[in-house]
């Protein structure tokens, strides 16, 4: 993602904050309204390969990187902002490629294996369990303890598969079988989990097709077309409430999905004449705007049917869409140009 410094984005839990990883330190702002809250210098943190807040409070979980790293690229550092201090550091044996913070876990993912740990009163490892080469670090867990389903999510063993792991009643040492669904037949790029954990959305390293399944039946809830020629799929979000779905990729273009009424989605023009095959029956996004292309991006849904997208070169857009389809600017900003708001709070 290296750009203007910039080495990873990411969006809290609730999609209303967003970390800035830098090669200069962290940054991190406030989504809605758009403000920058605070920011870690090089001799505080170093330069940062990830950082994931456990939604808005004080504690973050840390991954040196970049060409200034502070610590090891192979330990997690558990960050109090209260205190401006570590309180604790997991280490592994290979180098982190993404961490999730919940309230009663941190789950750590390296390129062949995936460790879950208990949180917050006693920190230990709880199991781990091998995957299939992972280099992307695809990992995602259910983000809210009061959700209908708590899973962990990460490739399976066989090219295109995912595998769902049940968090509620883990102890140490003893985990539930995993449950495999043959997602695609091209490895993933891209995994996302909705709020309550009962869809999960998977992409291809091929970027055409976006597949939502149904974790409770363990079956296809819905099939979106993304494009016809390959893209690379940075990131996939569901709104908070599973209506909508949105996506970016390497082209510029950030499509955004109906879920629940999915008769709102563009389908083709030949799409009754079946004899013409499934790719003219494809469900097309409802809505879309377009970034810098080929600028590296991140997309989450924001308030009153908005989406934003935060990119790379430190620009941020957002958009409103409606049901028919229109999709309209309500802000376009540089967030690397902005100054820390004292007064705002998260």
């Amino acid at each position: 993602m290296a750009d203007k410094g910039i080495i990873n984005l990411r969006f809290n839990q609730d999609q209303g904050c967003f970390t800035c990883c830098m090669e200069s330190g962290l940054r991190i702002f406030n989504v809605d309204p758009l403000a920058y809250k605070t920011s870690y210098d090089l001799e505080t943190m170093g330069s940062l390969s990830q950082c994931e807040m456990l939604h808005r409070t004080n504690i973050l979980a840390l991954v040196s990187g970049g060409s200034r790293p502070k610590f090891a690229n192979h330990s997690v550092l558990l960050y109090d902002d209260n205190k401006a201090l570590v309180f604790a550091v997991l280490l592994f044996k290979a180098p982190v490629l993404a961490v999730r913070l919940r309230r009663d876990k941190i789950v750590v993912a390296t390129a062949t294996s995936v460790h879950v740990f208990s949180f917050p009163d006693k920190i230990e490892r709880l199991f781990s369990l091998e995957t299939r080469y992972n280099p992307l670090g695809l990992l995602e867990v259910t983000p809210i303890l009061t959700a209908e389903r708590h899973l962990l999510v990460y490739p399976g063993h066989k090219p295109g598969s995912v595998q769902l792991v049940d968090l509620s009643f883990t102890e140490a040492g003893i985990t539930s079988a995993p449950v495999t669904i043959n997602s695609h037949k091209n490895d993933l790029a891209c995994l996302a989990i909705n709020q309550q954990g009962t869809l999960i959305a998977t992409a291809s390293v091929k970027g055409t097709l976006i597949r939502v399944w149904d974790t409770v039946k363990k079956r296809l809830h819905v099939e979106l077309r993304r494009g016809t020629d390959p893209a690379k799929v940075y990131c996939i979000n569901f709104s908070r409430d599973s209506e909508f779905l949105c996506c970016s990729s390497d082209n510029g273009t950030i499509h955004i999905f109906a879920l629940k009424d999915t008769h709102l989605n563009k389908r083709s023009s030949f799409s009754k004449i079946r004899l013409l095959g499934t790719y003219v029956e494809s469900q097309w996004a409802l809505a879309n705007f377009t970034v810098p292309p080929e600028c590296a991006c991140v997309c989450a849904f924001g308030s009153r049917s908005s989406v934003v997208a935060i990119c790379v070169d430190g620009t941020f857009h957002k958009y409103v869409f409606n049901a028919d389809g229109n999709c309209n600017r309500e802000c376009y900003d540089i967030f690397l140009e902005m100054t820390p708001d004292d007064d705002f709070v998260i």
